[in-house]
């Protein structure tokens, strides 16, 4: 990550999202407060347990997905950070995928999020890796263009 955050909230949750493995998964409720909303392209869920399972599917569906924080820029309890998702689908020998986005955090006064919301282009950065309905997406993009 680079720069580091300073504040210690924000700089311990990037260090989960860096190093962030299956086992991390049982203790999401030191990050996250009970009723935590996470929102994405593809989910909305309230609560630890709902959480978890986003991160459960993330990890069942794909081959060693891992994310890289590029920054962190905020004050109080409202930060965003910016990333690279880096992965390998399972169903496809695609090599490593990268998909760029940004995420919003809201923390409590505990210090644990209670909002999580992640935003990317699921067309661009999905959508156009995938073997069929990449290449109609990419079609797509081209006749929007013209």
């Amino acid at each position: 990550m680079n720069p580091s955050p300073s504040d210690p909230r924000v700089a311990e949750i990037v260090a989960l999202f860096e190093r962030l493995t299956p086992a991390d998964l049982d203790r999401l409720h030191q990050w996250y407060a009970p009723d935590a909303l996470f929102k994405d392209p593809f989910n909305e869920v309230r609560g630890v347990p709902a959480i978890r399972a986003v991160f459960e599917h993330m990890f069942a569906s794909l081959d060693a997905p891992r994310f890289v924080v590029h920054q962190a820029v905020g004050s109080g309890d409202q930060w965003f950070l910016t990333w690279d998702f880096l992965f390998g689908f399972k169903r496809y020998a695609s090599g490593t995928q990268c998909v760029r986005g940004a995420t919003h955090l809201r923390f409590d006064a505990d210090g644990r999020v209670v909002m999580h919301r992640d935003y990317w282009d699921a067309a661009e950065e999905l959508y156009e890796k995938l073997p069929v309905v990449g290449g109609l997406m990419r079609w797509l993009k081209r006749r929007a263009r013209s």
